[in-house]
């Protein structure tokens, strides 16, 4: 499996295990433009045999959508629909702020913390849904 925190310069990845059952960080994706990207990803998807991505959904607090949600909604349509893959969208509400918490708990200067949090929300996010599911 895939998990991705999806901004908009940046794109947290994370792989899980073979048995599903841990997530582990992988290089955050720079974006360029979404054929870059898409090229990117088809590279992710062949090196680790992903057959399900999982997509951090940044719902507000209320639970509701806001713009960023609309585009993460549409970013998953594009990858479900290039790849052919299933592609789940999972409730990342606190992910980064969790990750942020964790890094600085970490006494990660604040440079080595942003290069980081991408990477750390995306396997907090993957880890979650793994958990859920089992």
């Amino acid at each position: 499996m895939l998990g991705l925190d999806v901004g908009l310069r940046r794109i947290g990845m994370a792989v899980s295990d073979p048995l599903g059952l841990t997530a582990q960080g992988i290089p955050t994706l720079q974006r360029k433009n979404n054929r870059t990207d898409l090229a990117a990803f088809q590279q992710v998807l062949h090196q680790h045999s992903i057959k399900e991505i999982v997509v951090g959904h940044p719902l507000r607090l209320s639970g509701e959508e806001g713009s960023q949600a609309e585009k993460v909604r549409a970013f998953a349509d594009l990858l479900r629909d290039t790849f052919k893959l299933p592609v789940h969208l999972w409730d990342e509400r606190l992910s980064s702020v969790e990750a942020n918490r964790v890094l600085r708990q970490a006494d990660l200067s604040i440079e080595k913390r942003g290069r980081a949090v991408d990477q750390l929300a995306a396997v907090l996010i993957l880890q979650g849904y793994m958990d859920a599911r089992r």
